[in-house]
């Protein structure tokens, strides 16, 4: 009877996050509601608008359909990937067949998935010179935000202590907290940001964290938090779902940052369509997390003032 029970326990787990049946019909009746009574975001239409991405493809999660929106309407559009994901060993794993990818795997990784965020870009409409990459180790903010401020960090996963790879902002770049802040503090000055889009620190990833509180504090310097809007990828108890695509639902607030003030972008189905197109473009991490990321492509986009 045990045995019993805790397989149904898996199933019906299976069927809330995956099922597209009743349980996508209970969850999209509840969360409308939930999503309706936010306030409409009309969006920063006209201006110039920088994303700030932890990796690439957080672009298109987050923004895609406000990025369309923006250009759309006359105003332009900048991008930033802080790191290109050089740390997700389960990744390189899957697409080079080893079960121990090495060093040099992860650094060819990143060079595919910065030539993925280009033809993302492209997908979505952003100019060529208005994409910079940063390239800092993944899963490595946060020690150099915290910890790693002059002391160069070490990745563990690519053996770098400073960029390596071509067609970065600043190549050769010590991995350090300081050169970050000078990197991002040189975009700000050469954009003039009327906004700007970063993770929220409640993200549940340590490199989306970072982000924003780097985010934080360099708009807080200048005065600009009025210009900050937060997004969030990684929201807690497997946020978003239903996994898997599913257009015709909202995206409800996530669970890590339901204290937030969050405002939405109603989506057309034409840039619905064209956001999935972008997100196809990372190709390498639709390999792995393609019902995670299918999940992002909803009827609408969440953004949320700094408290």
């Amino acid at each position: 009877m045990g045995l019993w029970l805790g397989v149904l326990a898996l199933l019906g787990a299976f069927l809330f996050v995956n099922a597209p049946g009743l349980v996508q019909g209970a969850y999209a009746w509840y969360y409308r509601g939930q999503v309706g009574r936010l306030p409409p975001y009309a969006g920063p239409l006209g201006g110039r608008v920088l994303v700030l991405a932890p990796h690439p493809d957080d672009e298109v999660l987050a923004a895609g359909g406000l990025i369309q929106r923006v250009l759309a309407s006359g105003g332009e559009v900048y991008i930033a990937w802080m790191t290109l994901g050089d740390g997700f060993q389960w990744d390189a794993a899957l697409l080079d067949r080893t079960l121990r990818p090495r060093p040099e795997d992860l650094r060819q990784l990143a060079q595919r998935r910065l030539g993925e965020a280009q033809e993302a870009a492209r997908r979505l409409g952003v100019p060529p010179d208005h994409l910079f990459f940063l390239g800092y180790p993944d899963r490595g903010l946060l020690a150099m935000f915290l910890e790693n401020f002059y002391i160069p960090y070490h990745s563990k996963a690519t053996l770098l202590d400073r960029v390596a790879y071509s067609g970065t902002f600043h190549p050769e770049a010590p991995y350090t907290g300081a050169a970050w802040e000078a990197d991002l503090r040189a975009i700000l000055d050469q954009v003039r940001p009327e906004v700007v889009v970063a993770p929220a620190p409640e993200d549940a990833h340590r490199d989306h964290r970072a982000t924003a509180y780097m985010a934080l504090r360099l708009l807080g310097e200048r005065g600009w938090l009025s210009r900050l809007r937060f997004y969030m990828v990684h929201g807690g108890l497997e946020w978003p779902l239903p996994k898997g695509l599913h257009p015709g639902l909202y995206l409800e607030p996530p669970p890590r940052g339901r204290h937030l003030a969050w405002e939405r972008l109603d989506l057309s189905p034409g840039e619905v369509a064209t956001k999935q197109e972008a997100l196809r473009a990372h190709r390498s991490q639709i390999a792995l997390l393609g019902r995670f990321m299918e999940a992002f492509v909803r009827k609408n986009e969440l953004f949320a003032p700094p408290p």
